[in-house]
């Protein structure tokens, strides 16, 4: 799940990894297809392509599958390769908001399994717009903070792009225009500074706290949203604090 990164040290620890990591790797593999068939499969000219490339080979998804995608997107092996982006709304537990970003051949079978796992766990449906409007487009970088302090990393990014660096406990988190997320990777690199996670996501203005219960609740949503082959992130204004995190890594 995208959107905090305490949600996602605590799925972490509670994730089955063999099963996230096959489903990890589907999702990569969909966006190499993709992006090979809007740019076509040279990733010397198409950047959408080579950043795929990039984020499935840094999950450790096998140079063949990485191939076979570039080729049935680009359309060398005769499949049709036609995706559709949806994005979904939805409340969760305690008022919080959710976002989930579909990638899918086949838009009423994601909707159906979409609003099931809603509504099977918890949550409900909302209106387009009505959540929407609680998250902005940023481009998001993480990475660990071994030993560098705030003005190290902002010293490294400033120039590039950045717009704030935020303290995440054991990480920093740069946040960005989605269109400066290059320059920011190269800042970066330049800078001998290794990073984590790079990606455009949607940020929330503001964040709602959850107790344990909500907590349990809203990662039994998410799980069950993730779970499904179109949904290809999930968005969030959930929050929790260090001790409902500790409450629910001590289960």
């Amino acid at each position: 799940m995208s959107g905090h990164s305490k949600w996602a040290t605590t799925k972490h620890k509670k994730a089955i990894i063999d099963s996230r990591r096959a489903k990890s790797f589907a999702k990569l593999i969909k966006n190499i297809e993709v992006a090979a068939r809007m740019g076509g499969p040279d990733l010397a000219g198409n950047p959408g392509l080579e950043l795929a490339v990039t984020k499935a080979k840094k999950t450790s998804v096998p140079n063949d599958n990485i191939d076979r995608a570039i080729k049935r997107g680009a359309g060398l092996t005769g499949e049709a390769i036609d995706y559709t982006e949806i994005m979904y709304e939805a409340r969760g537990p305690q008022g919080s908001a959710l976002l989930i970003e579909c990638l899918t051949d086949n838009k009423n079978r994601a909707a159906s399994e979409v609003r099931l796992a809603i509504s099977r766990n918890g949550g409900t449906i909302a209106d387009p717009g009505s959540v929407s409007y609680l998250f902005t487009r940023k481009g998001v970088v993480n990475l660990p903070k071994n030993g560098l302090s705030e003005d190290d990393v902002l010293m490294a990014v400033l120039e590039a792009g950045a717009e704030e660096v935020k303290d995440n406990g054991d990480t920093w988190e740069i946040h960005s225009e989605p269109a400066d997320l290059q320059a920011i990777r190269d800042a970066l690199k330049d800078a001998d500074i290794e990073y984590d996670t790079d990606e455009a996501e949607f940020v929330p203005s503001m964040q709602v706290q959850l107790d344990v219960d909500g907590a349990k609740k809203f990662m039994k949503l998410v799980d069950a949203l993730e779970d499904l082959d179109d949904v290809q992130n999930v968005y969030t204004n959930a929050d929790m604090s260090e001790d409902v995190q500790a409450a629910l890594e001590a289960e």
